[in-house]
């Protein structure tokens, strides 16, 4: 399984901090369009992220709901055909939810940054500092601090729920 450590922040506005990220980019941003269904599994989550009719992918993960820097634990596979996939897993598992979202993805040496726009929730930032194998997760946790201070995001900012929890408490 790979690994990364990962932080959540509700943010005012993506357009107050895309100047930053990209003062720090290594790559250029790219726009994402992201409808991510849930379903349900007894071991950590599991979606099925769908980018268009023919791009989608399987991704399963575990990883604590805790504000501030989490170890993630996730494996993915990519899939041509969402749409059957998602049938499928919904007559086999049920479905939990769906979030949808504009993600921008801007990429600063290994850590993706992902400013997300989430329909019904709002605008916020997610930081993911993949880990090399064996690499020790205070490496990850030091350089996700060290991102968000360069981002000027506060540990007031940090959220520690899924979007999928955030949408269901609203229900």
């Amino acid at each position: 399984m790979a690994i990364n450590i990962e932080i959540k922040a509700h943010i005012d506005s993506i357009n107050e901090l895309i100047p930053k990220a990209l003062a720090i980019a290594t790559a250029e941003p790219t726009e994402l369009h992201q409808d991510d269904t849930f379903f349900q599994c007894e071991k950590g989550r599991l979606k099925l992220r769908t980018f268009n009719e023919r791009q989608g992918e399987l991704i399963f993960y575990q990883r604590a709901d805790q504000a501030g820097p989490k170890t993630s634990f996730y494996l993915i596979s990519r899939t041509a055909e969402p749409d059957t996939l998602r049938e499928v897993l919904a007559a086999a598992h049920g479905v939990l939810g769906r979030v949808i979202k504009h993600r921008t993805l801007v990429m600063t040496g290994r850590t993706r940054i992902h400013l997300d726009r989430v329909q019904g929730l709002g605008e916020f930032l997610e930081l993911e500092v993949v880990l090399y194998d064996d690499e020790p997760q205070s490496s990850g946790i030091a350089e996700a601090h060290q991102i968000m201070a360069q981002l000027g995001v506060s540990p007031e900012q940090l959220i520690e729920d899924a979007y999928l929890d955030m949408l269901q408490r609203q229900k």
